[in-house]
């Protein structure tokens, strides 16, 4: 969340960074209760002098008016009480506004309500394929190929879950296998992340656990949930805790298993395995001082395009509209993928994303960092992108490699852990 007290100096700015975001907070009901909070704190700090100067004063007073006394302090100490119980309310109601005020946004940032308003800043180095057969989506593909099971997956566990099988999973380990070892070199520290966080961690990065919005699957009568990404679980690692400015910038990535309700979320543009329930990825994350944290947004951005290059994947590089950014983000890109088998003749669709969250879930989770030689710290600045997300790079590779015979060309960086160049129809 933003720092209060620069709400309070910066509140017109604050007000139309809400506004361009599509983000309805009610500010004037913050400033009312910030002042009613300072207020209050002022009358708590003054009965507790009064409170302890009557208590002072007892030992010292005339017999006769130490049970008058011993009374005026009940009374004094019965009021800070009631004053305390009304500061907790008043300080309760404004934080729950403080949390839905939006991070404030990149100044380069394309200004607009929704997603019309992205600005593609690039293309891959892959063209995008001319097919001169009926292209298949990769639900034909994938039945062709005997690569997963929709209809098991649904009969188990209900829609949007399915199977992957024979050479699929193959291609989901490869592709993990393939974005670690970039990583390592670049010197990440590879994790498996738990697939539950405390609700606690997930309102530090943002996600909403519980209520009719939410697109998180909780675990009843308990405060934990199932992630939606290792971003949760990345971020949290480090809550309460203080770093040492010399172990800036740490780079984490994270597989884990993703788990989202997707409510409301059918159609043909989201059949097969484009919008599901469970999915593995691996995510980057990083940790920074507010110093290295554009710069940091921008190799994220880069390391995403190399995997995508890599995998011979056409793409555009969108930068984010301030309408269509996430609640913690300050700057976001998106890489998304040419998919052959969506709509009549193809299109562009989300394979990765890369936010710089400045300080803004670090001062939820309060992670802070400490120069040598000074007083105090300071919060950090987090950052996350998309290594790979399985179930949209199998999409994009499938449809984008196939052949009129219904094979499927492997990208030449996968071969050496799926043992094959092309994967043919079974009989």
């Amino acid at each position: 969340m933003l720092d209060r007290k620069f709400v309070l100096e910066n509140l017109e700015a604050v007000r139309e960074n809400c506004r361009r975001r599509n983000v309805q907070v009610d500010l004037d009901r913050f400033v009312q209760l910030e002042q009613k909070r300072r207020e209050l704190d002022r009358q708590l700090q003054q009965l507790n002098r009064q409170a302890n100067d009557v208590s002072r004063s007892i030992g010292k007073a005339p017999p006769e008016k130490r049970e008058e006394l011993k009374e005026q302090g009940r009374r004094l100490r019965q009021q800070r009480d009631q004053v305390q119980e009304q500061l907790q309310q008043v300080q309760q109601e404004a934080l729950a506004l403080l949390a839905q005020v939006p991070n404030m946004t990149h100044p380069d940032a394309p200004v607009g309500q929704d997603a019309s308003a992205n600005r593609v800043v690039g293309h891959g180095k892959t063209p995008v394929p001319q097919f001169d057969f009926p292209v298949r989506d990769h639900v034909e593909l994938g039945q062709l190929l005997d690569l997963f099971d929709l209809e098991g997956g649904a009969r188990v566990a209900g829609h949007g879950f399915y199977y992957l099988k024979n050479e699929a999973v193959l291609l989901e380990l490869a592709l993990q296998r393939f974005v670690l070892d970039k990583l390592i070199a670049e010197g990440f520290v590879p994790m498996t992340t738990p697939d539950l966080a405390r609700n606690e961690i997930l309102q530090g990065i943002g996600f909403i656990p519980r209520g009719p919005e939410t697109q998180i699957y909780s675990i009843e009568n308990t405060d934990l949930s199932l992630v939606a990404t290792a971003e949760i679980t990345l971020g949290g690692l480090m809550a309460g805790q203080v770093l040492g400015e010399e172990q800036l910038p740490l780079k984490l990535c994270g597989i884990s298993h993703c788990f989202r309700t997707e409510a409301g979320a059918h159609g043909r543009a989201t059949r097969g395995l484009f919008r599901v329930h469970q999915f593995t990825k691996v995510e980057m994350f990083a940790f920074t001082t507010p110093e290295q944290s554009d710069a940091m947004l921008e190799y994220f951005r880069q390391l995403e395009c190399w995997i995508f290059d890599q995998l011979e994947v056409p793409y555009q590089v969108i930068d984010t509209a301030t309408g269509d950014l996430g609640g913690p983000a300050y700057r976001k890109y998106d890489l998304e993928a040419w998919m052959p088998g969506r709509g009549d003749q193809g299109e562009y669709a989300e394979i990765t994303s890369t936010s710089n969250c400045t300080d803004y879930q670090a001062r939820r989770l309060n992670i802070r960092y400490k120069k040598k030689g000074e007083k105090g710290t300071h919060l950090v600045h987090t950052l996350n992108g998309t290594a790979v997300a399985v179930t949209r790079a199998l999409i994009a590779i499938l449809e984008n490699n196939q052949r009129a015979d219904g094979s499927v060309v492997i990208p030449q960086v996968l071969r050496p852990w799926v043992g094959k160049e092309v994967l043919q129809p079974r009989q």
